[in-house]
């Protein structure tokens, strides 16, 4: 591999996002030791340390990280604009990076991407499914999904789905074993299926509201996970009580295979919304993304009139 700046700078990038010389040398269809080269010259050039090496980790300087913040869109744009050279006038190429979390994966991304991929075949899409808020613009996604109280103020946001509650559910199975829950406080004395926060790793305390009044409960359970999928099978087989977004879990209400408890308290919440920051330049492959959500969230509220 040739030393270049900016070849070296794509290499530090690589591995910065990856976090692992090896993923990112497969990423880019390099040796791992020609990508180890490049990053040292690169440090070398610069004379600081980008990255911090164990036998296990990479980790980021702060050095690295500036470096990953300020320069990681401009190297991202410059190589998409290298793509575009040999497209036709008017056809749309390139690359969209999203984060969603799993519950967005079949609320929104299971209709919208059909449609975007048959309109766009020549777009590649790249979707990081998981649950903890990710910086987009370190980590070098073009866009995100996550429920609008989530959503940094600088950013753009287009609403994907109808405001919705986040609920507490329960199979019959369990009720009918361990009774129905009919104030937040009762809560306590129940199973429940604990969901993990991605900061710092505690347990999430459910949140709950009625009028003025909140509540936020320390649930307790045998269970604790941050898979949508695993607690939503687990609440089915009556393991435990369940607390998610509705629509997440409305076709098992409908079947009856969970009831909602404690439906007073259920707290609002704006709904789903794709974000990507105001200050970057949109790409035209993000920019149809963009009009392709936008206009299956009008068909979806045309339909729920």
């Amino acid at each position: 591999m040739a030393f270049t700046p900016l070849n070296a700078l794509n290499s530090f990038l690589a591995v910065a996002r990856h976090r692992s010389f090896a993923a990112a040398a497969r990423h880019l269809g390099v040796s791992t030791s020609a990508l180890s080269q490049s990053v040292r010259q690169l440090e070398a050039r610069l004379g600081v340390t980008l990255l911090t090496r164990t036998s296990r980790t990479v980790a980021l300087t702060d050095a690295g990280q500036r470096l990953l913040e300020n320069a990681g869109a401009a190297v991202d744009q410059a190589l998409e604009s290298l793509k575009t050279v040999s497209v036709r006038p008017g056809e749309i190429t390139g690359r969209v990076r999203l984060s969603v979390p799993t519950s967005a994966v079949a609320l929104v991304l299971a209709r919208l991407l059909p449609r975007f991929i048959e309109r766009y075949p020549k777009v590649e899409v790249e979707v990081l499914v998981e649950n903890r808020f990710v910086n987009i613009i370190a980590e070098g996604v073009d866009a995100g999904i996550r429920l609008s109280e989530a959503i940094e103020r600088d950013m753009v946001q287009v609403r994907l789905t109808e405001p919705g509650r986040f609920v507490v559910a329960a199979a019959p199975s369990y009720l009918a074993r361990r009774g129905t829950p009919q104030k937040p406080p009762d809560l306590l004395q129940h199973d429940c299926l604990c969901i993990r926060t991605s900061m710092g790793g505690a347990r999430y305390a459910w949140e709950l509201e009625r009028g003025r009044k909140t509540w936020r409960v320390p649930v307790q359970g045998t269970v604790t996970t941050n898979d949508t999928e695993l607690m939503r099978a687990l609440a089915i087989s009556g393991v435990g009580l369940l607390y998610m977004f509705e629509p997440v879990i409305a076709d098992e209400l409908r079947r009856g295979s969970l009831r909602l408890v404690l439906e007073q308290y259920a707290p609002a919440v704006p709904g789903f919304f794709l974000y990507f920051p105001s200050r970057a330049q949109v790409s035209p492959a993000l920019r149809a993304f963009v009009d392709v959500a936008r206009e299956l969230a009008t068909e979806s509220k045309q339909r729920a009139r």
